[in-house]
């Protein structure tokens, strides 16, 4: 048990509070990311946003395994100063293609993690509001392993979350 709602609970038992007095929910925040429309909205945005520079990689690895192809292809015929000029161009051409690969990746990965802390926060405004509308005392997430229909309100987390402009 975590030390906190270990605590939470001694703290109860101390101050004489009975759990029939508590109203206690639970929502499953990954569930609630899977589903929630402004992730797919989120996610067709980073495609679009990030598929011109996909392309260019793509294209840029087509190009380099062209050039490889030129050299096997033409290693019998072509002398050893061309030869050594291809596998220069070809090298350097690898490192521009890992850098701008590398860029990318960082790039993506700082918005993906901005749409993700955006919907993130949705999600915690959507909790707070449902808890204070519903009188709740306790709304957990993760860690729990069990967690009983009757005080899960995930399902009405995703329906505000629906519910909100994206």
């Amino acid at each position: 048990m975590k030390p906190k709602i270990a605590l939470f609970l001694g703290l109860l038992f101390i101050t004489n509070v009975s759990f029939a007095e508590l109203k206690i929910g639970f929502v499953n925040i990954p569930l609630v990311l899977e589903k929630a429309p402004q992730a797919e909205k989120a996610k067709k945005r980073l495609e679009q946003e990030f598929s011109p520079r996909d392309k260019q990689l793509v294209a840029q690895q087509k190009e380099i395994e062209s050039i490889m192809a030129k050299i096997s292809k033409d290693a019998a015929v072509t002398g050893k100063s061309e030869q050594a000029k291809l596998e220069k161009d070809i090298s350097n051409k690898k490192r521009d293609a890992q850098r701008a690969q590398q860029q990318f990746s960082e790039d993506f990965n700082v918005r993906r993690n901005e749409e993700l802390g955006k919907l993130q926060s949705h999600i915690v405004e959507v909790v707070r509001g449902i808890a204070k509308d519903q009188s709740f005392d306790l709304l957990l997430t993760d860690g729990v392993i069990y967690a009983g229909e009757q005080i899960d309100v995930t399902a009405q987390v995703q329906q505000k979350l629906a519910a909100l402009p994206n």
